[in-house]
């Protein structure tokens, strides 16, 4: 039964299937209308183009994940890297919930579409930055050796830790690979990344 002019949401939904399938370049508006079950017009009723609809599903993917996941709550912890792991397994088992938003949000920030990116730069540049400002609060926290610079401690931490959930969101080619094997093999090799940095690397001599 075609959609309603007020079932906003409802095309919302069908298109991030749609998008999630096929990949932003290669979905045509077409696509998204046949799929909800309405005209083009009525997708430009709601939506601009294809691109502003694409943005406003993941501004969705974004208020709905930020919600469901309670990460208002995750900065609560006063353990930086017990804070970051919960973080992991929170999103490991919220995107083997929602693998079609996986899908989304590893293409939108992973494998940006050469047209989208100036809006998602601007768009969610400084949100990320906020996200980021919360991590390095909390980071505060954690007693360093004296000499390290904290900042460039933060960054190191940092790098690593993106580096892992890069390799996360391209390893997971669906659904059916996101198993609790996997998520702990990932949190181990992560975890020895990261006990590297925090106890060193480089044995120490005696000093005769």
């Amino acid at each position: 039964m075609p959609l309603q002019r007020y079932d906003k949401e409802k095309i919302l939904d069908v298109c991030l299937n749609v998008f999630a399938r096929h990949g932003y370049a290669n979905t045509s508006t077409s696509m998204l209308a046949e799929a909800a079950g309405i005209s083009k017009a009525l997708i430009f009723h709601h939506f601009k183009s294809k691109k502003d609809l694409y943005l406003s599903i993941l501004d969705r993917c974004f208020e709905k994940g930020r919600i469901e996941m309670g990460f208002d709550t995750l900065f609560e912890n006063h353990d930086f890297f017990a804070a970051k792991e919960k973080s992991s397994i929170i999103k490991f088992h919220y995107y083997k919930k929602n693998p079609d938003l996986m899908k989304i949000i590893r293409e939108a920030f992973y494998a940006t579409p050469d047209e989208l990116k100036p809006e998602i730069k601007d768009k969610y540049g400084k949100l990320l930055a906020e996200n980021e400002k919360e991590w390095k609060r909390l980071f505060e926290k954690v007693p360093l050796r004296e000499g390290v610079d904290r900042e460039q401690a933060f960054r190191l931490v940092m790098i690593t830790l993106n580096y892992f959930d890069e390799k996360y969101l391209s390893d997971i080619a669906n659904e059916d690979e996101l198993d609790e094997k996997y998520l702990q093999s990932f949190l181990e090799e992560r975890n020895s990344f990261l006990s590297m940095i925090r106890f060193g690397i480089e044995k120490k001599e005696r000093k005769h």
